[in-house]
């Protein structure tokens, strides 16, 4: 890059600040920048979380220690249409959504390469365990050398346009190896545990933030019917938002069988379960299409991963539209869950990813 400025996210934690030293080590010229997510004082940010304002104070001191600007960005109105509604649309829908791949796509990495460009930088980088590298003229993620942290997999709903404008530091190296970097560089934040909750949800009980935004007639908060795969009524619950795929959790006792979540059906509100063979699938489809190559075409192989910590399986395609995919699986997946990300790869690469919309 002949203009070395470069724009880096800073969350406090210890990736972030890491990645923006060795950028500074590395020749360039970085500007730390913190974008506020949402208005603390309507919404709680736990001290683990990636967006409190403890995040902002030590994003601002790792920026003092290495001498380099720090700017702070308010993005909640965009974070509150694109994120928190989107959370709240698809668990009124009856699905398990996953706010941090929606918040990457929509809202931080572009708000960020934005930013960038008012500040005169002609790139953006994070402290996501995951690479960036350009392929037969195509820019594409590929997993992280650290297979336990491995991030790609959040990252697949970003605009590839993006791509060529992105740095990911971090990507070669492992977690140990980034703490240890940490405080070689003096940081305090060395052993700063892992912002792993949802950011707006610290205390992780989803159904109360729920009820403070759906009305309280909703019927996700109506009482409905448990049934099994017979159809025969096993229980009752008090409102079908409390409830995912595979989940064990309020299905009762009673019934000498060990039962899981199967499926959601929000206009009947009823809960169906059954026993572990009937949480695996063969099929599923995906929607929100986003490809990284043109290459994709029915009957391609590809591998498949449905959840953050689920290994990724062969899958064949059975069907593509420009945003829609239907994909076959060999051998079963278990827990294929509606409103979670489906990242197809080739080996290490993300080749295209969606959001589950159906499965069998």
């Amino acid at each position: 890059m002949v203009n070395r400025k470069i724009v880096v996210a800073m969350s406090g934690g210890v990736d972030s600040s890491v990645a923006a030293a060795l950028l500074l080590e590395q020749g360039f010229e970085p500007v730390g920048v913190t974008l506020k997510t949402f208005c603390y004082a309507e919404l709680d940010a736990g001290p683990k979380s990636c967006c409190g304002l403890e995040g902002i104070d030590a994003a601002r001191a790792v920026a003092g220690k290495l001498g380099i600007p720090h700017f702070v960005y308010d993005v909640s109105t965009s974070f509150k249409t694109e994120v928190i509604d989107d959370f709240i649309a698809e668990y009124a829908a009856g699905r398990t959504p996953n706010p941090c791949v929606r918040c990457n796509a929509t809202v931080k990495i572009p708000e960020l390469l934005r930013k960038a460009q008012a500040l005169g930088c002609q790139a953006i980088a994070t402290g996501h365990y995951a690479k960036v590298a350009e392929v037969n003229g195509e820019f594409s993620l590929f997993r992280g050398a650290d297979k336990a942290k491995d991030q790609a997999y959040f990252l697949w709903e970003l605009p590839a346009d993006i791509l060529p404008h992105l740095l990911l530091p971090l990507g070669d190296l492992t977690k140990p190896q980034v703490r240890h970097l940490a405080k070689k560089f003096g940081f305090t934040n060395a052993d700063k545990p892992e912002s792993q909750e949802i950011c707006f949800i610290p205390n992780g009980d989803y159904v109360s933030f729920l009820r403070k935004f759906l009305p309280t007639n909703h019927p996700a908060f109506a009482r409905g019917r448990i049934i099994d795969e017979k159809g025969n009524v096993i229980g009752a619950h008090d409102g079908y938002v409390a409830f995912t795929i595979g989940q064990r959790k309020g299905i009762g006792g009673g019934h000498g069988r060990k039962l899981f979540v199967v499926s959601i059906d929000p206009a009947t509100k009823q809960i169906r379960v059954g026993e572990e063979p009937e949480l695996w699938g063969y099929r599923l489809k995906i929607d929100k299409l986003n490809k990284f190559t043109d290459s994709l075409k029915p009957e391609s192989e590809v591998l498949v991963q449905i959840r953050h910590r689920a290994t990724a399986v062969p899958a064949k395609i059975a069907a593509i539209e420009p945003d829609r995919c239907d994909l076959i699986l060999p051998q079963p997946a278990k827990s294929i869950t509606t409103g979670q990300s489906a990242v197809l790869f080739h080996d290490e690469r993300i080749v295209a990813g969606g959001r589950i919309v159906e499965r069998n």
